[in-house]
C-alpha cells in the first residue's frame, strides 16, 4: 500500500506542477501579451511581470510594443508639374492596441504589408499635389509631416500608431537624369559665359578709367614740368644778363669757352671755318680782340 500510495502522490504531484506551469506566463518589458480563451481574446497584459491564466483553456500570444520598422520599396510617383520621381521612403509604426491589432491583422508580417500598401496611397496622395522642386528642396519636411498624419489616421483601424514617415531619397528617374543634368550644365555655362562678359566690360571700363585719369595726371604733370622749366629757363636767363652787364668781357669768354666744348668734341664734326674767324678769336688773343698789324706790314684784305 505504501507503494501504490507514492506512486499516487507522485502522480499528483506531477499533475500540479503541469497545471501550475501551465496557469502561469510572464510578460516581458519590449512586449505586450493577448490572453486567447478557446480562440476568442479576453484580456490584454501590458504589464511586465509574472501573470496567471486559466490552464489548458487559455493561451497567450506575445505582440511586440517597440517601435517597428517599415521599408518600403522605391516607387514611382507623378509630381503635379508632370514629373515623374522615384522615391525611397520608410516608416516606424508602434503597435498601441493589441486586441484591434490581432483581430484586424493578425500579425507583424500581414501588418507590414498592410501599410506597406497604405503608404505608397500617402505618397501618391500628397506628393501628387506639389511639384518637384517642392518635394526635393522647399517643402520636404512639411510633405512628411502631411504623409504620416495620413497614414497614422488610415493606420489607426489597424490598432497601429505611425510614428514617422521619412522620405529617404526622392529623385528623376535614371533616364531623365541625364537630360536634366545636361540641361541643368548648360544653364550654368550660359550664366558663367555671362558672368565673364559683365566681368570683361567692368574690367574695361575700369581700364579705359585708369588711363584717362593716367593722361590726365601725366598732361598736368608736364604741364607743371614746362612750367617749373620756363621759370628755370627765366631765371637762368636774368641770371646771365645780370653776369653779362657786370662783366661782358667775362661772359663773352665763357660763352666762347662753352662753344669751342661743344663744338670741337672728338668726334666727326668738322669745322670749315677762316683761321681769323670771329668764332676763334680767343685763340689769338686771351682777350678775344684782334692785334694790331706789325710796323710796315700791310693789311691783309
Amino acid at each position: 500500500m505504501r507503494g501504490v500510495s507514492g506512486i499516487v502522490a507522485l502522480l499528483l504531484l506531477i499533475v500540479v506542477v503541469v497545471i501550475g506551469y501551465s496557469s502561469i506566463f510572464t510578460v516581458s518589458q519590449t512586449e505586450q501579451v493577448l490572453v486567447v480563451r478557446l480562440g476568442e481574446p479576453v484580456r490584454v497584459v501590458t504589464e511586465p511581470g509574472l501573470n496567471f491564466k486559466a490552464p489548458f483553456i487559455d493561451s497567450v500570444i506575445s505582440i511586440d510594443k517597440r517601435i517597428l520598422d517599415l521599408e518600403n520599396p522605391s516607387q514611382e510617383v507623378i509630381a503635379s508639374d508632370q514629373k515623374r520621381l522615384v522615391v525611397d521612403a520608410f516608416a516606424r509604426y508602434r503597435i498601441k492596441n493589441a486586441l484591434r491589432f490581432y483581430q484586424s491583422v493578425g500579425s507583424i508580417q500581414a501588418a507590414n504589408i498592410q501599410l506597406t500598401t497604405l503608404l505608397n496611397a500617402s505618397l501618391r496622395r500628397v506628393l501628387g499635389e506639389v511639384t518637384f522642386i517642392q518635394v526635393v528642396r522647399d517643402e520636404r519636411e512639411m510633405l512628411m509631416g502631411r504623409i504620416r498624419d495620413q497614414l497614422d489616421k488610415e493606420a489607426d483601424g489597424y490598432g497601429i500608431e505611425v510614428v514617422d514617415v521619412r522620405i529617404r531619397r526622392a529623385d528623376l528617374p535614371e533616364q531623365n537624369s541625364q537630360a536634366v543634368y545636361q540641361r541643368m550644365q548648360t544653364e550654368r555655362q550660359r550664366e558663367a559665359a555671362e558672368f565673364r562678359a559683365q566681368g570683361g566690360q567692368k574690367a574695361q571700363e575700369i581700364r579705359s578709367k585708369a588711363d584717362r585719369e593716367a593722361t590726365v595726371i601725366v598732361a598736368e604733370a608736364n604741364s607743371q614740368a614746362e612750367q617749373v622749366r620756363g621759370e628755370g629757363d627765366g631765371e637762368r636767363n636774368r641770371l646771365f644778363a645780370e653776369a653779362y652787364n657786370k662783366d661782358k668781357d667775362f661772359f663773352a669768354f665763357y660763352r666762347s669757352m662753352t662753344a669751342y666744348e661743344n663744338g670741337l668734341k672728338g668726334n666727326d664734326t668738322r669745322f670749315l671755318l677762316k683761321p681769323d674767324s670771329d668764332f676763334f678769336r680767343y685763340f689769338g688773343s686771351a682777350g678775344g680782340k684782334a692785334e694790331p698789324p706789325a710796323v710796315g706790314t700791310a693789311p691783309k684784305p
